[in-house]
């Protein structure tokens, strides 16, 4: 006979599960114990929502499945912004909960809500399991569809009311083979698709290529298509770091004008979705599409591609070279040399500007000269996240390769804190830089208490303005001058990490911070709370995004569609 809670902490085991994210509760403290005693490390964490967000971040990093468990009712409900979070960015994580006993069912007991109905809209798979014998089938599904098996990856859900966890299961039901990993079920692409869509890409002269989640093991692949002919390669924050930066077809700095005069895009396991205008003919205004990918979003979200691939990214990639032989894209060599022109020249500026930003007229530092001033202390294996409003638009910007993260699609504020804090401890020996506004910092900002007790070495920055700043400024263009419900002043955040028992200087003279950054890796884990001006305006804030025009997510791509509409 063995305890249920036991066999589920043996399945984790087994499948190579060695950490997990929660905090504990009555209704989950028997597979929390088993958990412990099998040798799972446990990150005890002060809010559910920050330990679905570190099994994202170790998803993110690691590319293995991130394991969160969350007690019933308050415990489910807090983690649902990190499952959402999950569930946009497809990123594949297991979310296991209690509940109260079977015998209390419908009785009003404590913390019962119907934690499936709540949960199941945001993710890849739901169960609340209610009979013991059903337990490792159920886990091993739930695992199969979080990691993408029967579609697109995301998180799934799965619930055990605390009795059945104390139950016991006769050895001669549990199905051993159900301990057993299971293989990633790779799809061979269609020849004949490959064939229409090399010949579709090879008629393009002004060739874009743009790479999502699902080009992300297929980076040695996507490279050397990238290198058989000039075009002009973009990447997204979901495959930040797949293709070197000074690689010749990485154009980051003309993303916008490529989109609009590319004849042909070659999407890689990326779907069209607001970052890239809906695939809009208004957007794209000359492009045939080759849509390559292995879930229905990554092949015709919103825009169906001229010619769509079916299959394994790296496989897809690798046929397409094999039967394109020897032959090259015909390719407008002039407009390739003018966008790589163009695109190191704006590279240029930022960088000037990293180094030569001015004080804002109310006298505090430049965003850029603060992240200039940390792109100057990371080394080549540093992991940064950007977390924010304005200051992730900036930090977009700047951080342009290597090992990123940052809010995702779903623009979910606060990730910061408990990313770094995951990252940490997952890399020790690796630098973690958490770039933050004074706005996100706030949500998960108790995390730090769990980065100190779990001794990760995390260096935290809060870019403070004293306000959420990318509101402020749009109500002070678009509303009148009317500033409502956006200042954050008098906050002292270094003041906040020391009384957690991290170490805090608050930076205001732009000289200070190269020595305040130093100071901070020596001392990590770390933070530097240092005032920036509220009248530098991001890029977002330039591009209209907070004012949520009406086609598009950017103003300027709105006036487009509504020319084309009307």
């Amino acid at each position: 006979m063995e305890e249920i809670a036991r066999l589920i902490s043996r399945f984790l085991v087994e499948r190579g599960i060695t950490c997990i994210y929660g905090l504990c509760g009555g209704h989950i403290q028997p597979i929390w114990d088993h958990a412990a005693s099998s040798g799972i490390r446990i990150i005890d964490v002060r809010d559910e929502g920050a330990a679905v967000h570190m099994a994202h971040a170790h998803s993110e990093l690691t590319g293995k499945l991130g394991v969160a468990i969350v007690t019933a009712g308050p415990g489910v409900t807090n983690a649902i912004t990190g499952i959402a979070n999950a569930y946009i960015s497809r990123v594949p994580l297991l979310i296991i909960s209690g509940l109260p006993p079977r015998p209390q069912q419908h009785m009003g007991a404590l913390q019962e809500i119907p934690h499936g109905e709540v949960v199941r809209p945001i993710t890849r798979y739901t169960r609340t399991v209610l009979c013991a014998r059903n337990v490792l089938r159920e886990l091993d599904d739930a695992m199969a569809w979080a990691e993408g098996h029967f579609g697109e990856s995301g998180p799934a859900f799965i619930g055990f009311p605390t009795d059945l966890l104390r139950e016991r299961l006769p050895a001669s039901l549990v199905e051993q083979d159900r301990f057993r990993p299971k293989e990633f079920p790779h799809t061979l692409p269609s020849s004949k698709a490959i064939e229409s869509a090399v010949k579709l890409l090879w008629s393009g002269r002004r060739i874009l290529v743009i790479s999502g989640r699902g080009a992300r093991n297929a980076g040695e692949s996507l490279k050397r298509l990238l290198d058989l002919f000039d075009c002009v390669y973009i990447d997204t924050a979901e495959s930040r770091g797949l293709i070197p930066q000074d690689h010749p077809a990485f154009m980051p700095a003309v993303r916008g004008r490529a989109i609009q005069e590319a004849d042909l895009v070659l999407t890689v396991g990326r779907s069209l979705d607001y970052q890239l205008g809906y695939g809009s003919p208004a957007v794209f205004q000359n492009a045939r599409f080759v849509r390559i990918g292995s879930c229905s979003n990554e092949l015709r979200s919103n825009r169906p591609g001229d010619v769509e691939v079916f299959g394994s990214t790296s496989q897809v990639l690798d046929a397409m070279i094999a039967s394109a032989g020897t032959h090259r894209p015909k390719i407008d060599q002039n407009w390739v040399t003018e966008m790589r022109t163009l695109d190191r020249e704006r590279r240029k500026h930022l960088q000037n500007e990293l180094t030569g930003a001015t004080l804002g007229p109310d006298g505090a530092m430049h965003p850029y000269r603060l992240l200039g001033c940390v792109l100057d202390i990371l080394s080549p294996d540093a992991v940064v996240i950007a977390d924010g409003g304005d200051i992730l638009s900036f930090s977009r910007i700047v951080f342009s390769a290597g090992t990123y993260l940052d809010c995702g699609a779903f623009g979910c504020l606060g990730v910061g804190v408990p990313f770094g804090i995951a990252a940490s401890l997952l890399y020790p020996e690796r630098q973690v830089v958490v770039v933050s506004g004074d706005g996100s910092f706030g949500f998960n900002a108790i995390e730090l208490d769990t980065c100190r007790r779990h001794g990760a070495k995390t260096i935290f920055i809060v870019a403070n303005n004293g306000a959420w700043n990318i509101e402020r400024n749009d109500q002070k263009i678009s509303y009148g001058g009317r500033i409502v419900g956006v200042e954050l002043n008098s906050c002292d955040y270094a003041g906040l990490a020391r009384s957690l028992g991290i170490h805090g200087e608050r930076v205001v003279d732009p000289a200070e911070l190269p020595k305040a950054l130093k100071r901070a890796f020596d001392r990590a884990p770390a933070l530097l709370d240092v005032l920036i001006t509220r009248d530098a305006i991001s890029p977002d804030g330039l591009s209209g995004l907070p004012w949520v025009p009406d086609y598009h997510a950017l103003k300027k791509w709105d006036e487009m569609e509504k020319k084309r509409s009307y």
